[in-house]
């Protein structure tokens, strides 16, 4: 199989690495297309394409990504080359996040990520709003992103499937790709150049999540 046509999981340690694997598969099935879970910076320079998950606290997927070798390979893949990344994958492209004191992160984008604020905010049913959001939100497309490749034939205000209590404050509001409303409305998807992230669990979110990793497999950028 020809390098062009290998799709790279960045397995650094992080949790949930063999579900975006297994889904990243589903999407290439009947594609000349070989999704590959690699520890090796070798494969990740190689590789067309690149999927960058995370789960857990930002200071220990940060730590994992250097301890692990990868770290330069994933900002010399994001440089020039198709990259997706995945819930905290998402926020490790930013600048930096609040969590534990203050982490560093990768400084791809520029912006930083912060803790939800929702003490003594109710949901519309009364209830309290919980910290981390666990569960299924709907995610609405700027206009500028509306047409994105990304998010073809999906429609606007799918249902994904999130856990987190982060999430990214951009310094520029035109690398957000997709918003939800969560007690106001946060960034639930980013989009520059040849970058694409969504805060959301593609992998756990149904045939919505798939078409996301199937069309990662044609974006052009």
């Amino acid at each position: 199989m020809k390098p062009s046509h290998t799709l790279a999981v960045v397995d650094y340690g992080s949790g949930n690495l063999r579900s975006v694997w297994q889904a990243a598969c589903h999407a290439a099935a009947d594609t000349d297309w070989r999704v590959v879970l690699t520890r090796d910076p070798a494969v990740v320079a190689q590789a067309a394409r690149i999927v960058l998950p995370g789960q857990g606290a930002m200071a220990d997927c940060m730590r994992q990504l250097h301890e692990s070798g990868l770290h330069e390979a994933v900002l010399q893949a994001a440089r020039s080359k198709p990259l997706f990344g995945v819930c905290v994958g998402m926020q490790m492209l930013l600048e930096h996040s609040e969590e534990g004191g203050g982490t560093p992160a990768l400084g791809l984008l520029p912006g930083c990520v912060r803790r939800f604020a929702l003490d003594g905010q109710r949901q519309p049913d009364g209830s309290r709003f919980k910290i981390p959001q666990m569960g299924w939100n709907r995610v609405y497309r700027p206009q500028e992103h509306a047409e994105h490749p990304m998010w073809a034939g999906i429609a606007d205000g799918s249902w994904y499937y999130f856990v987190h209590s982060y999430y990214a404050q951009l310094q520029q509001p035109e690398h957000c790709a997709g918003q939800a409303d969560y007690g106001g409305w946060f960034t639930a998807a980013v989009a520059h150049e040849n970058l694409f992230a969504t805060q959301f669990h593609p992998e756990k979110s149904a045939d919505q999540g798939i078409a996301l990793y199937r069309n990662f497999l044609h974006w052009q950028p």
